[in-house]
């Protein structure tokens, strides 16, 4: 398939393909899934509200019946808490390799409390550290299939953001710093990621993707997923020359993640930036640096107390063979 070609409507046949992604109950996460097995994939949701993880599971099942050949099965998954990660991370290793991991889950707008119980400072936790721990903690499982990890960037580091000395923002705290400094650190981590796993020889890649500024506004009512009011259907409608619905942000995340063309370490995001079909595009520069990749996966390394196991991970593919 050509790189300047990709068909949003008609992915590729994936019946055979499994798929974990975190945040799936809402969003980009809930209509990644859905695209992925509408496709024929399998994929497994995680959540972390057991209530909430039901209703989407119910919703998958009910918009894209018959119409899809894929499965979905559910995970209880926290990316803000490590105990969490681990479990849901030890359940996903028995239940076979993995073709691909999307790690969506993340917080926009921050709540009051700014602090996990472990001490870390919430959006930077569940949106970076968390899915640096689940990413290490299930890369066997990737490499054993050529598998890919991607990663959920955002427009919002091209917009004067700085790079994230204090990463969990010590001092200087405020939520839209939180927000523009966690979405630095995946990008610079994704990026980073690809060139470990070459490095150590590891059969899996890593992608970002951004979906540009979709609105839940502009996003088909789906019962217990996306339920807007009128007053936000009615302000989002307003921005409809530069936005766009989650389910065509999803576009961008499906297509980093499926796509054979798209090789590791490329960033893809919508053709115009803030909407637009997915296509692959140039990260901001403040996240290409070596020396802060370098530097955030050591601090993540720590702050997790997590080392992915790049050898392991080498000699993963060779056994089965």
């Amino acid at each position: 398939m050509a790189r300047t070609r990709w068909d949003t409507e008609h992915l590729p046949n994936l019946e055979g393909r499994r798929y974990l992604v975190t945040g799936s109950t809402r969003g980009l996460g809930y209509f990644s899934t859905e695209q992925l097995v509408r496709a024929g994939a399998h994929v497994i949701m995680t959540g972390r509200h057991p209530n909430r993880l039901a209703a989407a599971h119910a919703a998958v099942e009910r918009r894209v019946g018959d119409a899809g050949l894929g499965t979905v099965e559910t995970l209880l998954l926290d990316t803000s808490n490590f105990g969490s990660i681990r479990a849901a991370a030890a359940t996903a290793r028995t239940r076979g390799p993995l073709h691909g991991l999307l790690l969506n889950a993340g917080i926009v707008h921050p709540p009051r409390q700014r602090r996990t119980a472990g001490g870390h400072e919430l959006v930077f936790t569940t949106n970076v550290l968390g899915h640096f721990a689940l990413a290490g903690e299930l890369l066997q499982n990737l490499a054993v299939v050529n598998g890919r990890m991607v990663w959920l960037g955002s427009m919002s580091t091209s917009l004067g953001a700085r790079e994230p000395a204090d990463p969990e923002l010590a001092e200087g705290y405020t939520p839209w710093r939180a927000y523009v400094q966690s979405k630095v650190a995946t990008t610079v981590l994704g990026l980073e990621a690809d060139r470990r796993l070459r490095a150590a020889g590891v059969p899996a890649s890593s992608v970002v993707a951004h979906p540009g500024y979709a609105i839940s506004g502009r996003t088909a009512g789906v019962r217990g997923v996306n339920e807007p009011t009128r007053l936000t259907r009615f302000v989002d409608n307003l921005q409809a020359p530069f936005s766009q619905s989650k389910e065509r942000g999803a576009h961008s995340l499906v297509r980093a993640l499926v796509d054979p063309a798209i090789s590791g370490g490329e960033f893809v995001g919508p053709r115009y930036v803030l909407h637009g079909g997915p296509r692959p595009g140039r990260p901001a520069q403040l996240t290409r640096g070596l020396e802060l990749g370098t530097r955030l996966w050591e601090y993540c390394e720590d702050a997790t107390r997590i080392r992915w196991p790049f050898e392991k991970a080498a000699r993963a593919r060779r056994r089965l063979r």
